[in-house]
């Protein structure tokens, strides 16, 4: 059985995520490595439902 992990950011959080993995991307592009793993990795982040959550403060 496959775990599941459930990761929870902001909105800010998701955004620096999503521009460092693209750097990340075009750096393997540039140095002529391959990028399935990123790809893979962009598109589960893209597709994630986004669920809002009541924090209380304590």
């Amino acid at each position: 059985m496959k775990k599941k992990y459930h990761l929870y950011m902001t909105a800010d959080e998701r955004k620096v995520i999503l521009n460092s993995l693209i750097d990340m991307k075009n750096e393997l592009i540039r140095t002529g490595h391959y990028t399935d793993a990123i790809d893979e990795i962009i598109i589960k982040l893209t597709k994630a439902r986004i669920k809002k959550v009541r924090i209380k403060e304590v």
